[in-house]
């Protein structure tokens, strides 16, 4: 069994998103929020492709064959502070139900900070909504420290 598994990573391909990927990564994308509805396919495209240009935005995916199975998104924000020095936010840290526990969101984890050292970013961000102890420690397990207090605002629904 052990071996099965260590076969099976050998298997998982790690890259950064390319244009014919948004089938099999709107599909993993499932994993992160079941209830989210599906995006009208044109729009889809058009968000996709913004992505794919966007300067300083990554979608790393881990792939075995043709099927996502892991992902996460880095976004390397130019600063002003910092003499400069961007940083970088990580986001849609998100592994396919059946391939969780096997390493692969550290690895585009440290993926995705190895770029951002790169780019030359001072810090890295990673906001997570889980409360689950076991999420928690992941992230630090990943180098990921909790000492700053975040905030967000959501749009209000349209009414």
């Amino acid at each position: 069994m052990a071996q099965a598994a260590r076969d099976r990573a050998a298997d998982i391909v790690i890259r950064p998103a390319s244009a014919g990927d948004l089938p099999t990564l709107l599909a993993l994308y499932r994993h992160l929020n079941h209830d989210d509805p599906d995006m009208d396919s044109g729009f889809a495209e058009d968000r996709f492709a913004a992505i794919l240009a966007h300067p300083g935005m990554t979608i790393f995916i881990a792939f075995e064959g043709d099927i996502a199975v892991s992902s996460v998104t880095l976004v390397v924000i130019p600063n002003l502070t910092r003499r400069g020095a961007s940083y970088a936010l990580i986001e849609n840290v998100v592994t396919h139900t059946d391939y969780r526990q096997r390493g692969l969101a550290r690895a585009l984890i440290k993926t995705a900070i190895a770029r951002a050292w790169e780019k030359n970013c001072y810090k890295v961000m990673l906001l997570t909504g889980s409360k689950d102890p076991a999420t928690l420690r992941f992230y630090a397990n990943c180098g990921f420290t909790q000492h700053k207090t975040g905030f967000q605002i959501r749009r209000p629904a349209a009414g």
